[in-house]
């Protein structure tokens, strides 16, 4: 798989660069908006992780030119800001994830397979569990073949509960997966849940109390 690293910080950049080649990706190293633009408009990637702050301009900028491109591949955001307004920025802007400086390899690791495997699972046209019908291309859901009306962020997170259905993900795990800002409102994802229950039916998404929640891959 083909990365593009955008990053300004030398040792950083040369430390990532070295990380993701063991971890079998094939990464090319930037470290200016204008190049990575080029690079973006004549070359695929799989994968971009995006400094914000880089010495022609802002990672945000070149995020924004590249949604409005069309071109959805996913992009994690790296920056040494780390105030909620930051990372709201880049979510709303389109990054699928940021991480805050200074992070674990491990963690970063995590993450892209994380967005790896749900863009794989993405690339097809539709996902169904028990009675539910998620059509990934429209971003529609249905159950029992009647289309549910979902935000934004209830559809991110039933997204992300499809993907590991019949698995317990913790309230950060689905904050992760869904691109919701950790923190930002202690009881944000119980109200979303709560929301989608009655939308979806409140027997489709169990509580491990104490852990999280887990959708379940049964017809009612």
């Amino acid at each position: 798989m083909k990365f593009l690293l955008v990053e300004d910080d030398i040792p950083l950049g040369t430390s990532l660069q070295r990380v993701l080649t063991g971890a079998g990706y094939n990464a090319v190293w930037l470290r200016q908006a204008s190049d990575a633009k080029k690079f973006l408009a004549d070359s695929p990637f799989d994968l971009i992780l995006l400094d914000i702050m880089l010495p022609d301009g802002s990672g945000l900028e070149v995020l924004r030119w590249l949604r409005t491109r069309g071109d959805a591949t996913p992009v994690i955001m790296l920056t040494a800001r780390d105030a909620i307004s930051d990372r709201v920025a880049g979510l709303d802007g389109g990054a699928d994830d940021y991480l805050p400086k200074p992070f674990a390899i491990d963690e970063l690791l995590s993450r892209i397979r994380v967005l790896l495997r749900r863009q794989s699972k993405q690339l097809t046209a539709s996902w169904r569990v028990g009675s539910i019908l998620i059509d990934t291309a429209r971003r529609k859901v249905s159950v029992d073949d009647r289309e549910i009306s979902l935000t934004m962020r209830e559809y991110d997170i039933l997204l992300a509960l499809a993907s590991e259905a019949g698995k317990v993900l913790t309230r950060a795990q689905i904050e992760r997966s869904a691109s919701l800002i950790e923190g930002a409102e202690s009881n944000a994802i119980d109200v979303h849940i709560y929301n989608l229950r009655n939308k979806i039916g409140s027997h489709l998404i169990g509580t491990v109390r104490g852990v999280g929640y887990v959708l379940e891959s049964i017809h009612p």
